[in-house]
């Protein structure tokens, strides 16, 4: 049976269109059950309208910013958004772009189901602004990793990576183009992955996979082109 996912965002939904076109192969392991936003003006919303899946809104707006109520506020956000993906009876949970932090407990509940994509070769360049600070740094390689979430911002155990070389033309907007192109390679694939159990987090917070796709070095094959 193929997994229900949940795919979140914030804005255009990029990734999220690369899932939903993965999805559509019959072979494909899971579905995209709802796209959940916390922005109501979302562009990625009209285009999982347009393709019928099914679609909500938890505003961020609504439960307060203030320093004194972000704790109090962030819960009930979580507990919002935790809702809307029971009632869409969804397994397994693919950030792409989502621009809000989830509290502990919300990521301790989901652990193992949920997913995210960062544009750098993590542990290198967690946060934000990371394609700006790589040129800074004056990176070599750069590219993408899809990881399972953890509490910790980008810190969790790895499920796949795609790199490239950084010319030396590029800035700041053409290196986000070219990384953006490998995120709608890998994140289709390692869904799949963990979608038909070749790719799980196992106990002591590591990502285990299945036999045929470790090298004599334990290292994840090529997980882009399959």
């Amino acid at each position: 049976m193929k997994k229900r996912v949940a795919v979140l965002i914030s804005g255009r939904g990029s990734n999220m269109s690369a899932l939903l076109d993965a999805a559509e192969a019959p072979d494909y392991p899971a579905s995209i059950a709802l796209v959940l936003s916390n922005r109501p003006d979302a562009a990625g919303l009209a285009r999982a309208a347009d393709a019928g899946v099914a679609t909500a809104v938890v505003d961020h707006r609504a439960f307060g910013t203030k320093a004194r109520r972000y704790a109090d506020g962030r819960d009930a956000f979580d507990a919002a958004v935790e809702r809307a993906l029971t009632d869409a009876d969804v397994d397994v949970v693919c950030l792409a772009g989502f621009m809000r932090l989830f509290g502990a407990a919300f990521a301790e509940r989901w652990k193992g189901r949920i997913l995210n994509i960062h544009p750098t070769l993590l542990p290198a360049f967690p946060g934000l602004h990371v394609h700006r600070r790589m040129i800074e740094a004056g990176v070599k390689i750069a590219g993408c990793t899809v990881h399972f979430v953890v509490p910790e911002t980008d810190a969790g155990p790895i499920v796949g990576q795609a790199a490239l070389a950084v010319r030396p033309s590029d800035d700041e907007e053409s290196l986000a183009a070219r990384i953006l192109a490998l995120e709608h390679q890998l994140y289709p694939r390692c869904l799949e992955l963990v979608a038909n159990g070749r790719a799980r987090l196992a106990s002591g917070d590591v990502t285990e996979f299945a036999d045929a796709l470790v090298d004599a070095e334990g290292a994840l094959v090529n997980p882009v082109s399959g």
